[in-house]
């Protein structure tokens, strides 16, 4: 049975003594995660942008994260079964609605597979995430046990990495089409209509959070939160790095792209 989420994280064992955050510093605070974490500054990111990965280092990059991109609704059902507000739950409803379509189906996953089929993947084969990188499966898994087991304050808060979303998707969509001649807007769809959405969560997520986070110690909880899910994000990154540029080593059962002249552990 699932239980309804504590709104608050809980008195810490070392309360903090230090002045609760103004709303421009708490804003500051958040912002600066993103300049110091935020996964547009990891490595495999900047020669993705940069046209520098092959094509098969951006089929294995695009088949890993689809495990994120079909878990986010996994993630917001989670959340909305532990909250008591049918308010909250109505206005995040909206996200589950952006990836999964409604009734036609049509949305941001369905749009993600097309840059997928442009990368030549099969589409089944994506679809059964059994190639993924162990890594990419247990950051992400994390990433929907922790909205599953946290208070609403944090689980929420995990979202705001939302804050920073827009500009990695401009600077992912004007990169690869730049230098990749598979990135049309057809491939590209999922990431240009992801930008006005994710303000529009955004803009929610982090009145919500500002206003719910009474206490300094609430407002800590928030940044921990936030700084949780960029190491989700970085981790997986990592992992496509160490897996598909340097060393190059594939664990075994994960996606070997076609040709792909990559060390192998039984090699070793």
């Amino acid at each position: 049975m699932i239980m309804p989420a504590p709104f608050y994280p809980g008195s810490p064992l070392n309360p903090s003594d230090k002045k609760k955050l103004t709303r421009e510093e708490f804003i500051a605070a958040l912002t600066q995660l993103g300049k110091e974490r935020y996964h547009s500054l990891h490595p495999f990111h900047k020669l993705l942008h940069s046209g520098k990965l092959s094509f098969e280092q951006v089929q294995a990059w695009a088949l890993n994260r689809f495990y994120y991109q079909w878990s986010i609704p996994r993630k917001d059902l989670t959340l909305m079964a532990r909250m008591n507000d049918v308010d909250i739950r109505v206005e995040w409803r909206s996200r589950v609605i952006d990836h999964e379509g409604d009734i036609d189906g049509q949305g941001g996953i369905k749009r993600y597979l097309q840059l997928c089929e442009r990368l030549n993947l099969d589409i089944d084969y994506v679809k059964s995430c059994e190639g993924l990188l162990p890594a990419s499966k247990f950051a992400v898994d994390a990433y929907v046990n922790f909205v599953g087991s946290r208070s609403l304050l944090e689980a929420v808060a995990s979202s705001l990495t939302e804050i920073y979303a827009p500009a990695i998707h401009a600077e992912r969509i004007s990169g690869l089409s730049k230098h990749y001649e598979w990135a049309d807007d057809y491939a590209l769809a999922y990431f240009k209509k992801r930008i006005g959405q994710a303000r529009k969560d955004v803009e929610f997520g982090r009145e919500w959070v500002i206003n719910n986070a009474i206490t300094r110690d609430d407002q800590d909880a928030v940044l921990g939160a936030v700084r949780f899910k960029t190491e989700v994000l970085w981790a997986q990154l990592d992992a496509l790095y160490y897996a598909y540029v340097d060393p190059g080593f594939i664990p075994p059962g994960a996606f070997i792209p076609e040709g792909f002249n990559g060390k192998k552990w039984a090699e070793q």
